[in-house]
């Protein structure tokens, strides 16, 4: 096997070329060929050194070794044929991530064509012939030809200036690169370094924006997101150039780091490098982002392995962002270092400057949270929450010394101190404060406080779900649903959620409220059933908290319970009034069902910026006002339910009558059933009823409504029942790109049907082309009166290639669930499977094979997953109790969706 250091490039480079025997034209090609042999020989050399466990440095090592002694002998292959005077002016110097001596596979070459007024001529054919050269290599390079004007000219820029800071010679007058290294590096280091550094502050906030403003983002970038290298990188540079430093020993020889973080950066470098290599080396392209796809084969390559508790990707990920929130933790060490402000006070801010001496030892100064004493903390470690519960009540941060102060000695809070009344005391005090809750405890996150103070949060702290529907780590998302109640309290969704808005504030205890929603996934990191599991776990917390009986057991309600409601709302029918009494039973009374809406709303909200939809939340709404309702009720009275039908239909009767004739009302008022009347209110039933009178012969009419504040569409159909009817409208609308979200249907007792759906279009908004429903109500005639066939009308339409699209994660099993106990009238029928264009076409037209007829249908996806629900019944209108056929239902199902 070839190395980079035992065997010569000369070796490989025929040797005529580099001792200028003939001209540059005349070996141009046979260099070329040669250059190529010689890299692909090194790089599978340094690939197999990478698949060997070779460290991230020694990796870089080797490559930056290899690209520095191939650029070495190419400039003087290309330099043969020019005189000792000209090349007397020039140098090549690498920059950037190369000129650190950084470099991974598939790391650009950022190369400098350095010349002083005599070499000019000569650096641009140096320049020309070398990077002809090696994009016919299909190398990534960045270049620049420049004298010491032009860098300094440019440098004005602070991504030119940052890349010039980091300038190593790789050929050429060394003598030129000294009076580069006098005129331009001194200027570097030197020239307005709070400009700089201002620039750089402001990039890494505008970075932020774009990669993902925390740590936690599922498919990290590696490079430019949060805890990752440019973290590190750019915290050098700022450091550099305020305390105009030639590298990180030089500030570790100044005092502005110590051996410690300096090991500390070393490690952190050596750690995202072998993520990197990896990365490189199995990418076709260069990419720094941990996507879905390679995430378990980096697992693997880390050692990793599945156990009970979690995947071998969860847990390679979960050490990832461990390691990134030490990174940033370091990185935010190097800038305030160099940032911090003079301690010379300024005109018109001696208020913002002066001591403030708080109680336990604290005391305020510029904005910041101090401890006069450090010893204080160690010997009394609950002071730690107090210090939190000033920052918070104060408004002021905690200073960088005090948190570095909490953080590597949080390990002091122990049992006999989480139970004490002090610390438990302030942390309640937290939880109460009006605002600046989730802030203050994304501090003590942060420092790891929090999982000194909860022990049981370890096993969620950054910790992964391996899925496509969330998008953040289980302690982030926590968080994130804090903030979501803040929001609330705060009025920011006063006018879009008035309701929710109109909850949060009549909550007797705010403080429980944050409790189960900071609890709510805490049994995430003990396998299975995490909503049993975390419930378990709340009687032990709770005691520790000193909460009483009353709060204790419903905290533990909240947390075991907490996923009831949205899968009431998106997966029952909520006209079934026998389930809803269920519901309300069990809630038992008011506060916690306002509790549970609440924390309902900001879990799902707290997911991803796109899982919270207005169709849910309405969903959602309906299921606590009817629970509500219930509550306040104690019961439902049939009296009560047989007057309000018949004032429902007292009313109906009069609006009709205006239009049409009596005995046209009365026999269309005797077709209704009592569940209808129940669901809709007498504004909403009387133009469905306008609207199927007007059918006369035709075979369909329908009505388009447009609930833009929902985001979706409600489409009314009338017509005549058929077997198959649903599973033909499903299809219909699929072949037009429409989304179904749910489906009330209702068939009346002359035969006739009358279907409500709510849909909305395959990007989530209104459908709202007039042609385009011109051309649905067409198809739905044609396919309903047997014109056409559904199929047909999927092979003429085009669907949009994202419909079909598919993603780097693993689709899960195909799933089938009947139950039978959850409605009096109908067989529940729960169907998950991957979601594809046609898939509700094909469950719906499978079911009507069955015998099976379709009462009510509840869609929904969570992202590439499909979770669709049918209440169905047999040919004769019962609940499918039978065994074998159930298993029938079952097999016949799954067999379908495969």
């Amino acid at each position: 096997m070839i190395t980079a250091k035992e065997g010569a490039i000369q070796e490989v480079f025929p040797p005529h070329i580099l001792d200028g025997a003939r001209d540059y034209d005349a070996c141009r090609e046979s260099l070329l060929d040669a250059a190529r042999l010689f890299l692909d020989a090194h790089l599978q050399r340094i690939h197999q050194l990478n698949d060997q466990g070779a460290s991230g440095r020694d990796v870089v090592r080797e490559l930056t070794f290899v690209f520095d002694q191939f650029n070495s002998s190419l400039y003087k292959a290309v330099t043969v044929d020019l005189s000792a005077e000209a090349l007397a002016g020039c140098a090549l110097i690498a920059l950037g991530g190369y000129g650190r001596a950084e470099m991974n596979p598939r790391s650009d070459l950022d190369l400098m064509f350095f010349y002083e007024p005599s070499g000019q001529e000569a650096a641009r054919i140096i320049s020309d012939r070398m990077l002809y050269l090696l994009w016919d290599l299909r190398l990534d390079v960045g270049y620049s030809v420049r004298s010491s004007e032009s860098c300094l000219e440019e440098s004005h820029d602070s991504t030119v200036r940052s890349a010039l800071l980091d300038a190593r010679l790789i050929s050429g007058n060394a003598k030129v690169y000294a009076a580069f290294r006098s005129t331009v590096s001194r200027q570097m280091l030197s020239r307005e370094p709070q400009k700089y550094i201002k620039l750089k502050l402001d990039e890494r906030i505008e970075r932020k924006k774009k990669y993902g403003s925390s740590v936690y983002v599922l498919e990290p970038n590696l490079k430019e997101g949060e805890g990752g290298l440019r973290e590190l990188q750019e915290a050098l540079w700022i450091a550099r150039v305020k305390f105009k430093s030639s590298g990180i020993k030089e500030l570790l020889t100044k005092g502005v780091i110590t051996e410690k973080e300096l090991e500390e950066y070393s490690q952190a470098l050596d750690y995202l490098w072998k993520i990197r290599n990896f990365l490189h080396f199995k990418g076709q392209r260069k990419s720094d982002q941990l996507t879905f796809d390679l995430q378990p084969q980096l697992a693997v390559a880390f050692g990793f392995k599945d156990n009970r508790r979690a995947s071998a990707v969860e847990q390679f990920m979960q050490a990832y962002y461990a390691h990134a929130i030490k990174v940033e933790h370091l990185s935010t060490q190097l800038i305030l270092n160099a940032t911090q402000a003079p301690a010379t006070p300024r005109r018109g801010v001696f208020k913002f400057l002066a001591k403030r001496n708080l109680e336990d030892g604290f005391y305020i100064i510029r904005g910041e949270l101090r401890a006069k004493v450090d010893q204080q903390l160690l010997d009394d470690p609950a002071l730690m929450m107090v210090a939190f519960e000033l920052a918070q009540k104060h408004e002021v941060s905690i200073c960088f010394e005090l948190k570095q102060l909490i953080r590597d000695n949080a390990h002091l809070i122990h049992d006999k101190i989480r139970r004490s009344s002090r610390i438990n005391r302030s942390f309640m005090n937290i939880l109460r404060h009006p605002k600046g809750i989730s802030h203050i405890l994304r501090k003590m996150h942060h420092l790891q406080f929090l999982n000194a103070f909860i022990p049981e949060y370890k096993k969620i702290y950054c910790r992964v779900q391996f899925d496509l529907y969330h998008i953040y780590t289980v302690d982030t998302h926590t968080l994130f649903a804090i903030e979501q109640i803040e929001k609330l309290w705060a009025g920011d969704y006063a006018n879009e959620q008035p309701l929710l808005t109109e909850v949060a504030n009549n909550i007797e205890k705010r403080e429980l409220l944050l409790l189960a929603i900071l609890f709510h996934d805490i049994g995430k990191g003990s396998g299975k059933d995490h909503s049993i599991r975390g419930a378990e776990m709340i009687p032990t917390i709770a005691r520790r908290l000193r909460l009483n009986r009353e709060d204790s057991q419903r905290l533990q309600f909240l947390v075991l319970h907490h996923l009831k409601m949205a899968h009431i709302s998106q997966r029952r029918d909520l006209q079934d009034f026998k389930m809803i009494a269920q519901f309300s039973q069990l809630m038992g009374m008011s506060e916690t069902l306002r509790m549970l809406y609440l924390l309902t709303f900001a879990d799902i909200k707290a997911v991803g910026p796109d899982v919270w939809t207005e169709w849910k939340g309405s969903l959602l709404r309906e299921l606590y006002e009817k629970a509500y309702d219930t509550l306040e009720k104690n019961e439902f009275y049939q009296e009560k339910r047989s007057q309000k039908v018949r004032n429902r239909k007292r009313h109906i009767r009069q609006a009709l009558l205006e239009d049409y004739t009596e005995s046209k009302v009365n026999r269309i008022l005797k077709s209704l059933n009592t569940r209808y009347l129940m669901s809709y209110r007498s504004e909403e039933i009387i133009p469905h009823l306008r609207l199927a009178l007007s059918r006369g012969k035709k075979t369909l009419v329908m009505q388009v409504d447009h609930k833009r504040e929902l985001n979706y569409t409600e489409l009314t159909l009338a017509t005549i029942d058929s077997p198959g009817l649903f599973s033909q409208i499903a299809g219909v609308l699929a072949a037009h790109s429409i989304n179904i979200l749910g489906a009330q249907i209702h068939t009346r007792k002359t035969g006739t049907v009358l279907d409500i759906l709510q849909v909305n279009s395959a990007i989530g908004d209104v459908v709202d082309k007039p042609q385009k429903w011109a051309r649905v109500e067409t198809d739905l005639s044609k396919v309903i009166s047997g014109q056409i066939f559904v199929e047909e009308l999927f092979d003429t339409s085009q669907q949009p290639a994202y419909l079909n699209s598919t993603t780097g994660r693993s689709q899960r099993a195909n799933k089938v669930e009947i139950d039978n106990e959850v409605s009096d009238r109908y067989t529940v029928v729960d169907i998950f499977a991957h979601d594809k264009v046609g898939l509700l076409y094909d469950i719906t037209r499978t079911l009507n094979e069955l015998g099976l007829y379709i009462a009510v249908s509840k869609i929904s996806t969570k992202v590439d997953q499909a979770a669709d629900v049918f209440y169905v019944c047999d040919i004769f209108g019962q609940k499918v109790t039978d065994p074998i056929k159930l298993a029938e239902i079952r097999s016949t199902m799954l067999a379908g969706l495969e």
